[in-house]
């Protein structure tokens, strides 16, 4: 065990005679946290009306607060959202576009999120996916994380067996106990155990699961949810990704460089779900030990899924595109006392917003330099007023799409513009079929929405 890890576990074998015990104490009324991170998740949830897909334990997370029905990450990829997320910043002002750039090279001075709890005398603890794997923060956590561990970009061999594997899932015997989803769990509820024991000493828990992730593992009871022959396939499937101008893109982790039959695509889709109920049952372990251990009623409970996923639709599967499927993501808050509970807020909102907000939530001050802004109004109101709208990037090789979302529009440019523009009306077109951008009749809206992008 490297002597770096040690000494993080000492500091919670030594809270008792420390300066940060001191600081814990003064804070006996502050809420918890519990932050909880999925990869990959996109809103085929039950909560947010995909029946068909078993997702009870987020469902019940659900009922009990507020579900945002339009959340939107910064980017479609692992690393550049997270890194938005947790630093409160837009991918243009962290400068991180991929998934090897650590956000200390892009910004050596800023103050992330669970750092800003640390600062204010929680006990920060993580476990499971948070940041991108090896890009950890070393100055957020006072249990758990890994030491900063350069990322390269993938060899020509390693491309090649990404290639390989891209459509692989597997039903696993017994209930998963070797899976990283399911030691996170375990873990994570005996970190509550132990913040239970004196729970005067507030608490920022981040568990992050990496489930639907690819591959598609999951235990065989949970593929055994989903008939492929009774998955629906979107209205807008096709074998392969359809060429939509500038947001057009091959497809990414899965079907690479291939066809795929709607045979193949249903039992894709099915076993997407089965990794989902998979995690949901992990995480649902997670939320049970809370109510249990008497947590429950001054913890604040967030989740998220840190971008979309395609499922098939236009042909595109995972992420990376400017398209809802990819860019819009779940994001459910629970806080005693302010949500508004099983309540849904139509208010287009981003991920940026959660740095602000759980600092609000738990009376800390106010975070300086982050892009977002609290959604405590929409808590406690979730259809309150609201003209904030959200804001989405990608980059391919050199050229930057930036992408505004209203309730009702989206409007992309692709390199300001010069590599082509797009315009979505969802009121009536919310499978993004027709691009307006050129319509004379929506050059008004055109003309807002620019400028809120240029803004």
């Amino acid at each position: 065990m490297s002597m770096y890890l040690l000494s993080r576990r000492s500091v919670l074998a030594g809270l008792g005679f420390s300066p940060l015990a001191a600081a814990l104490a003064q804070r006996k009324q502050s809420p918890n946290v519990l932050f909880l991170a999925v990869d990959d998740l996109n809103t085929r949830l039950g909560c947010y009306g995909w029946d068909v897909v078993k997702s009870p334990n987020i469902d019940a997370l659900a009922r009990r607060g507020v579900r945002f029905e339009r959340a939107y990450c910064q980017y479609p990829l692992c690393n550049p959202t997270r890194t938005s997320l947790l630093t409160g910043r837009r991918p243009p002002a962290t400068q991180v576009f991929d998934n090897n750039r650590w956000l200390r090279h892009a910004m050596p001075d800023v103050v992330t999120l669970p750092q800003h709890f640390r600062e204010n005398g929680y006990l920060t603890a993580q476990t499971g996916k948070i940041y991108h794997g090896g890009l950890d923060d070393d100055r957020a956590w006072l249990i758990g994380g890994t030491p900063y561990a350069p990322r390269k970009p993938r060899t020509p061999e390693e491309t090649a067996q990404r290639e390989r594997q891209a459509d692989r899932y597997l039903a696993l015997d017994g209930d998963g106990e070797d899976q990283p989803d399911y030691r996170t769990a375990t873990r994570a509820v005996g970190l509550l155990e132990q913040f239970a024991k004196d729970s005067s000493k507030p608490f920022f828990l981040a568990v992050g699961f990496v489930k639907p992730h690819v591959p598609f593992l999951a235990p065989k009871k949970y593929f055994d949810l989903y008939d492929p022959a009774g998955i629906p396939l979107p209205k807008d499937f096709a074998s392969s990704p359809v060429s939509t101008g500038p947001a057009f893109r091959p497809n990414f982790d899965i079907f690479i460089k291939r066809d795929a039959s709607p045979e193949e695509a249903r039992r894709m889709i099915a076993a997407y779900y089965a990794a989902t109920s998979f995690m949901d049952a992990q995480l649902g372990r997670v939320t049970a030990a809370l109510e249990q251990l008497g947590l429950r009623d001054n913890t604040v409970v967030l989740l998220f899924g840190d971008h979309g996923f395609h499922l098939g639709e236009k042909g595109m599967w995972s992420k990376m595109t400017l398209f809802e499927p990819a860019v819009r993501a779940p994001l459910l808050v629970a806080a005693p006392g302010v949500a508004a509970a099983g309540k849904a807020s139509p208010r287009p909102v981003e991920f940026v917003d959660i740095y602000p907000t759980l600092a609000d939530l738990c009376g800390l001050p106010p975070p300086k330099g982050v892009q977002g802004r609290s959604l405590v109004p929409l808590l406690k109101n979730p259809s309150a007023a609201w003209d904030k709208p959200a804001f989405s990037y990608l980059r391919r090789g050199q050229v930057l799409g930036a992408s505004v979302r209203t309730e009702r529009y989206r409007y992309t440019e692709w390199d300001e513009g010069r590599q082509g523009a797009e315009l979505y009306d969802y009121q009536t077109d919310p499978g993004e079929d027709r691009n307006l951008s050129s319509d004379p009749k929506h050059a008004k809206t055109v003309a807002e929405l620019k400028r809120l992008l240029r803004a």
